[in-house]
């Protein structure tokens, strides 16, 4: 191929270009925000604009605590939030349950990758509790009705903690206590993120910055980036496209012989989970990154090291299936001619594992 299809944006994605102007826009004035001179409140000035511009594009009207991504915002609510027990869902991103320590009790998940709302409700009768639930799973786009787990994690005096990676700047956030997000998901830049607290009461603070809930300089102009990655709202204005695009994927996955993870679950219309059973996925990812295309094993933070899926192994897809699975993720370029040579690619894949195994 003379040029690569980038079907890799739940990993992360692109720079939006009004992002990259904004940092680079605040990287021409910069100060530390906490400096109380004039370039100091200048500096300032931009961080709380960025921050009043993500509470408005996300419609949450609580406290914004600006992070180094998702990743640190978990393990900041995980650490100090005021409640005594621990429970994660079975399909969390890997750094949940590793924040959330060994003795968390794990809430498990049906066929379709959504919550068993009868093991989280004997997990939450153990007493109060924070319990993490991701929003959109990362590996196979399964939304979870939190609006359902809410008001049961609630019922007992127990706080939710979603980690919103996968589905903020996408589709409407979710009502939870805690909130983890990353901009590089979204367009904007690595290494900066926010946690959103609805009642900074609930959260042990630990001094210096951001209202003492988190120490450090904050980063105005990935702060700045952040804000403007959101206010652009690209992956939000092309879900309705890329819905149709992860329904001709997984239609043509289907009938080219492959399985569609979690095919009847609700899903984020950006990720796909697809299988083509018979060709491993160390196989399958050379195979497609030297024809051109950026696909993954799942999560990135674990596809390198072609660990088996926690994720899968917690649905019950058998060990074999799982071992043959790619996710595939969109982003607002992504179009119909790069689906459709990835599927073109899958069939070449296909037939040349059925002429081997003949």
């Amino acid at each position: 191929m003379s040029k690569r299809i980038y079907l890799d944006h739940a990993a992360t994605t692109p720079i939006l270009p009004q992002a990259r102007d904004a940092m680079i826009a605040a990287m021409a004035e910069w100060a530390n925000p906490s400096s109380p001179h004039a370039d100091g409140r200048r500096a300032r000035g931009a961080l709380e604009r960025a921050r009043e511009t993500i509470r408005q594009t996300l419609d949450w009207r609580h406290d914004v605590i600006f992070t180094s991504g998702a990743s640190e915002a978990v393990a900041i609510v995980a650490a100090r939030a005021r409640v005594p027990g621990r429970i994660v869902g079975a399909t969390e991103h890997s750094i949940v349950p590793h924040e959330m320590g060994a003795d968390a009790t794990v809430a498990g998940v049906d066929n379709g990758g959504r919550i068993d709302g009868a093991a989280l409700g004997t997990a939450l009768d153990a007493g109060p509790a924070l319990v993490a639930i991701q929003h959109v799973n990362n590996e196979t786009g399964v939304i979870q009705p939190i609006a359902e787990i809410a008001e049961q994690v609630r019922a007992g005096g127990s706080l939710l903690l979603c980690d919103c990676a996968q589905s903020a700047g996408k589709i409407a956030l979710p009502d939870a206590d805690f909130i983890a997000i990353s901009a590089h998901k979204f367009g904007g830049p690595p290494g900066i993120g926010a946690l959103l607290v609805k009642d900074l009461a609930t959260l042990q603070p630990v001094g210096g910055q951001e209202q003492g809930y988190r120490r450090g300089t904050q980063d105005v102009p990935a702060c700045a980036a952040f804000a403007a990655a959101l206010e652009s709202r690209a992956f939000a204005d092309a879900m309705p496209r890329l819905a149709k695009l992860r329904e001709r994927l997984d239609a043509a996955i289907t009938a080219s012989g492959g399985v569609v993870i979690a095919g009847t679950s609700p899903r984020i219309a950006n990720i796909g989970s697809v299988a083509l059973p018979g060709i491993g996925q160390a196989s399958l990812l050379a195979q497609f990154d030297l024809a051109g295309f950026a696909v993954s094993a799942g999560s990135a933070c674990s596809s390198g090291k072609m660990k088996d899926s926690d994720v899968l192994k917690a649905m019950g897809i058998a060990a074999d299936l799982a071992g043959s699975v790619l996710r595939v993720s969109f982003g607002p370029a992504t179009g119909e001619a790069d689906v459709d040579a990835f599927v073109d690619e899958w069939r070449r894949i296909a037939a040349r594992g059925s002429a081997r195994a003949a």
